[in-house]
């Protein structure tokens, strides 16, 4: 490819146009490289011009009134830390992770990885699990044992299936409304995500308005249609969304919105819908988001789709990573942090080759689903 690329750029047409033909190749070349060191911001650009040809749904089209109102009580949850957890923590960042009862390695591997700290660069960080009520009985009394032993689960008086994700979400949102107004952010992360609170705080860190803003912050989607196939788990028949489109919202599998944007977000999710037939909980909270009169923010850092291929400097650039398996967590985590933070011309090159893996991922066929 390279030998086929000098030879379109040898000339033919004389010394004037020698030059004029290497200046143009050096041009094309420099600007690929730049855009390739600066993908990152290349895709904040365009995302951003996306998010500008939205169109805009009608705040309340289709939202209808709630079944019935998350809990808000301690005694409206099977488990959970003390009451006074986050007074006696103080974080400035509250980490949310929703798990499923079953997942204890998944959980296990986030409490010896990037869950387990406490304090970074000198915010206090706190993390807990948000988990339904299983099915079995026996799981059940291990998830006992193991509130008791790690003393970080949230579990609401509600089944843990897929049809629910809309409740936990709704749910743990309550739950820091009520329990832990300390917090200066909410981030609501999956527990297959490699997650960075280091690179999160200094993406925050940037922009000192974002504390006093209504930031609803992760990768956002773009132009995304309700699914009207009634055999799909992701159908959303027009008796519950009129519009033909979805407002712009973050990925689920790894979001943060300020304390402003919990407040309106949640207040506005206890008055809307929670039909049978409800949209995936991340387009939930992207609608009461719109509703709520707060855009969502995109950031590159943040991965909601293809899976990114480890990289030790993309790794401690990215803010989440998706589909990490507990093993996998472990192992990049330790390889990670075990020296070093990457300078900055390092941490550029490796972004940018995580981007294009994933890409190339996608595009063959190679990503996990």
């Amino acid at each position: 490819m390279l030998v086929r690329g000098l030879w379109i750029c040898t000339p033919r047409f004389g010394k004037r146009g020698i030059r004029l033909l290497r200046m143009i190749c050096a041009l094309t070349g420099a600007v690929a490289v730049f855009s390739l060191l600066f993908v990152d911001v290349v895709e904040s650009w365009i995302t951003s011009i996306g998010m500008s040809m939205s169109p805009v749904p009608e705040p309340h089209s289709g939202l209808f009134p709630q079944q019935s109102a998350p809990p808000i009580k301690p005694e409206d949850f099977l488990l959970m830390p003390s009451s006074l957890v986050c007074q006696r923590a103080k974080p400035y960042l509250i980490t949310m992770v929703t798990s499923a009862p079953a997942h204890h390695k998944a959980r296990q591997a986030i409490r010896s990885t990037w869950g387990g700290e406490t304090v970074v660069r000198g915010l206090k960080v706190l993390t807990l699990f948000m988990l339904g009520v299983p099915s079995d009985h026996a799981l059940s009394r291990l998830l006992i044992e193991e509130a008791k032993e790690k003393g970080d689960l949230v579990q609401g008086r509600f089944l843990d299936t897929y049809s629910n994700l809309t409740l936990k979400t709704l749910a743990l949102q309550r739950w820091v409304n009520r329990f832990c107004p300390q917090a200066h952010f909410l981030a609501k992360v999956d527990d297959d995500i490699m997650f960075n609170p280091s690179a999160l705080l200094t993406l925050l860190n940037k922009s000192h308005t974002y504390e006093q803003s209504d930031l609803y912050l992760g990768r956002v989607h773009l132009h995304v249609a309700p699914n009207r196939d009634p055999d799909s788990k992701h159908y959303v028949p027009t008796s519950v969304y009129k519009s033909s489109v979805f407002p712009d919202y973050c990925s689920g599998t790894a979001y943060v919105l300020s304390r402003h944007a919990l407040l309106k977000i949640s207040s506005v999710a206890s008055v809307s819908p929670l039909a049978r037939a409800q949209p995936p909980e991340d387009i939930f909270v992207g609608v009461c988001a719109h509703a709520a009169g707060i855009k969502p923010t995109h950031s590159p850092l943040f991965s909601g789709g293809p899976s990114v291929p480890y990289g030790r400097c993309c790794y401690q650039a990215m803010v989440s990573v998706h589909h990490i398996a507990p093993a996998e967590m472990l192992d990049y985590w330790s390889d990670s942090q075990s020296s070093g933070q990457c300078i900055w011309l390092s941490m550029k090159v490796s972004l940018c080759m995580c981007k294009v893996g994933a890409l190339l991922s996608t595009a063959f066929g190679l990503g996990k689903e």
